[in-house]
């Protein structure tokens, strides 16, 4: 199995990858690239601060800006590229977003993923298409089990509801188009966290910009529980299972989950805690600003991906945080983003082909 995300798979492959701009988009488009894959990258101008700039991730790829939102810009890039295979990445991504600009959400997230499979119905060269929606398209019953892939899709604010719908499209693109040659699967991952992720109104980032000021960050929701995990272990998992996809898996076209381990579905006090101690600060304070609705409790069930894929974590939700500390206080320092961001991929590509080798001796 981890010969499915080495150089020698993907070395020469031509893909396809909107987002590209984005912090999920900036380390797969970094990951994909030192693999020796031919990357075209089609997503909006990043905003500033981003790891796209910060990483030089333009310089590894071919980049392309377009808006999603626009059917014929999209073709018209990916006819260019001639890919084999398309990630789909570009979205809306932040649920207090979504609450400002409701009808921009949906437009990106449910149209835009309507044009990205259109637009994929009339490329000869495809194989296999990933779309990346969210653990949020689930229907939240705020319980303590973990969602299945089975589970029925919902969402309460426009973000969930448009991630849910998504993945209704890609169901009826899938059954309706892609029943051939092209074979089409949706990924849904955990609250996804990193070096170089500058989000606004997103927990990691507030805290990394706070602690960077030298002030306590404020925290919203304390109590709330969410399945953390290192950006690059979802990516592992995308990359999975496009290979397999590639491969003419049919069983490999559906939804899969990824998260972490369960001892790493953890409430958000507790990431504070970790964060404010390792970069030396006194603490946090309780936010009192008030919100919109965001769910409280939500858990993934991978046994799926662990059973079929292989695909396990490689790393724990203390190491991942570490990680997330030294990028930001080397690149706080004066360091070279583009160096340490490499380095840890690197290290994380090293450690993920372990545990797959691992599970494959087994």
């Amino acid at each position: 199995m981890e010969d499915l995300v080495s150089d020698g798979f993907w070395q020469g492959r031509r893909v396809f990858l909107t987002g590209h701009t984005g912090f999920k988009g900036s380390w797969l488009a970094l990951w994909l690239s030192r693999m020796g894959a031919q990357v075209t990258g089609f997503a909006l101008p990043a905003e500033e601060p981003s790891l796209f700039a910060m990483a030089e991730v333009a310089d590894a790829i071919t980049h392309v800006e377009g808006d999603i939102r626009d059917l014929a810009a999209l073709e018209a890039a990916m006819t260019g590229a001639g890919p084999e295979v398309v990630f789909h990445l570009a979205a809306q991504p932040l649920v207090r977003e979504s609450y400002v600009t409701p009808v921009e959400t949906f437009a990106t997230n449910v149209q835009g993923t309507v044009h990205l499979l259109d637009a994929c119905r009339r490329m000869p060269s495809l194989k296999a298409i990933v779309c990346v929606t969210s653990d949020k398209c689930y229907e939240n019953n705020e319980w303590v089990w973990p969602y299945r892939e089975s589970d029925p899709m919902g969402g309460h604010d426009p973000y969930s509801a448009s991630k849910g719908a998504c993945e209704l499209v890609i169901s009826a693109y899938r059954r309706s188009f892609f029943t051939g040659d092209v074979r089409l699967a949706s990924v849904r991952a955990g609250n996804v966290i990193g070096g170089g992720d500058w989000a606004k109104d997103r927990l990691i980032p507030d805290i990394v910009r706070a602690l960077i000021a030298g002030e306590s960050p404020l925290i919203r929701s304390p109590g709330s529980i969410r399945p953390w995990q290192h950006v690059l272990e979802a990516l592992g998992g995308y990359l999975l299972i496009a290979a397999r996809l590639i491969e003419g898996c049919d069983w490999a076209a559906t939804a899969w989950n990824f998260g972490p381990a369960d001892g790493d579905v953890q409430r958000v006090d507790w990431i504070a805690d970790r964060m404010t101690a390792k970069w030396g600060t006194p603490g946090w304070e309780r936010g009192n600003e008030p919100g919109p609705h965001e769910a409280n409790v939500l858990k993934l069930d991978c046994a799926r991906a662990r059973s079929l894929l292989g695909w396990r974590p490689a790393l724990d939700l203390a190491t991942t945080l570490d990680l997330i500390v030294a990028w930001h206080r080397d690149v706080a320092a004066g360091g070279a983003a583009k160096n340490i961001t490499c380095s840890q991929l690197d290290a994380y590509r090293d450690k993920f082909r372990a545990v797959l080798a691992g599970v494959s001796s087994e």
